[in-house]
């Protein structure tokens, strides 16, 4: 388990994990489409130097992966791979922002160059445009045993790969509702509580639209596997209500964690992952799954077009889908572990604090929790400017 610095730390992690505003040439590109003269399948062969090349390149979010207490350089389940496969990874903590990254790598996909790297995470919307725009590779489950037998059953027919067959989840999580019972003095069930009386003012939402959506449309009863344009507008119609009659505080990145601590803010949209971090500090704070149901989102590990040790990155995702590694990651990040095998291995460990990890549904949602769980379709790249330009608008109210 990480110490205080790591859990301070691993706040500001995920607080860049959600593009929020200043990318919208970025978006534009990403979302309203890349000519489709781009993508020629079949024009993307490119030989696997995996085995006479021992080696491959990772480029990962900061902070997003296990530490040695320690030494911060040190990460104990990635030796591990390079000492069980003798594969050498370089491992690069380059990605702050999902547009940006797109941005920085765009320009390769499109000419069918390399990238340079091997295997790259993103969250899952901006993996759906990375999979229609054919710029990532199938994987190979034969090489892929672990990801076959452990992923969980609930990460693995998202609307944008149907049986994930170009993305692999790294860690997943759950975006709810955080609220300090003590100070509200009443708990929170449903998404609609957020737009009583008493949490006038003292409310506020994620400004990123792929961020906030869902969870909203959940309150009217709408499965998010399917949402359609009016289900949307009609989310934007009440935002934009409870933004008029000062019942919203304001929109913000992952800076809500510091108004809900600071008492400013009594409830709010928020990511499970978060919340963890907070409540070992503040048990006051709670993280609820409303009634109606919440996101399940996950960020994903992709192979681009036109790596060049394929074999190597496959086995290292499948690595990782070991329930024993997957159980010392999870033990460290505090996300949803996507291999619900690693529950088990937890719950046996000889440290209390980490084998109590096992039973924190936000780590290993329970039965209930699962039920209500789900994971939503994409917006689309037809759907993007329309909808951005009409959430952006409100955000800025």
């Amino acid at each position: 388990m990480p110490q205080t610095s790591s859990r301070t730390t691993e706040l500001s992690r995920r607080s860049l994990l959600r593009a929020l505003g200043g990318t919208a040439a970025l978006g534009a590109l990403a979302g309203c489409g890349v000519p489709a003269a781009y993508v020629r399948p079949g024009d993307r062969a490119v030989a696997d130097e995996s085995a006479a090349d021992k080696k491959l390149t990772w480029a990962n979010w900061p902070l997003y992966i296990d530490t040695d207490d320690d030494d911060p350089n040190k990460r104990p389940t990635l030796e591990g791979f390079e000492k069980r496969t003798g594969i050498s990874v370089d491992y690069v903590e380059e990605i702050n922002d999902n547009d940006e990254f797109f941005g920085k790598v765009s320009p390769a996909l499109m000419n069918h160059q390399s990238t340079g790297r091997d295997l790259i995470v993103m969250s899952d919307w901006m993996c759906a445009r990375y999979v229609r725009l054919g710029w990532v590779q199938k994987m190979d489950r034969a090489r892929q045993p672990n990801v076959a037998k452990y992923l969980d059953p609930l990460l693995r027919t998202p609307a944008f790969d149907k049986g994930r067959l170009f993305t692999v989840p790294w860690q997943s999580g759950i975006t709810g509702i955080a609220y300090n019972r003590r100070k509200l003095g009443r708990d929170i069930r449903h998404v609609k509580d957020l737009w009583a009386s008493d949490l006038k003012g003292r409310v506020t939402l994620l400004s990123g639209l792929d961020e906030s959506f869902a969870l909203l449309m959940q309150g009217n009863g709408v499965d998010i596997t399917r949402w359609t344009a009016d289900d949307f507008h009609r989310v934007c119609d009440q935002v934009e209500r409870e933004v008029h009659r000062g019942q919203i505080r304001r929109f913000t990145g992952n800076d809500y964690t510091k108004d809900l601590v600071s008492g400013d803010v009594l409830a709010c949209q928020a990511y499970s992952g978060d919340v963890i971090q907070l409540q070992a500090d503040n048990p006051d704070i709670r993280f609820v799954v409303p009634e109606e149901g919440a996101e399940l989102w996950s960020d994903s590990l992709m192979i681009p077009d036109r790596a060049r040790h394929k074999a190597n990155a496959e086995r290292l995702v499948d690595y990782y889908y070991d329930p024993g590694v997957a159980a010392k990651l999870a033990a460290w990040v505090n996300y949803v572990c996507p291999v619900p095998a690693a529950r088990e291995i937890l719950a046996d460990d000889k440290d209390k604090d980490t084998a109590a990890l096992a039973d924190n549904p936000l780590i290993f949602p329970n039965a209930t929790m699962r039920k209500r769980l789900a994971i939503a379709r994409d917006i689309t790249s037809a759907e993007r400017t329309e909808f951005a330009r009409r959430w952006n608008r409100i955000v800025g109210l």
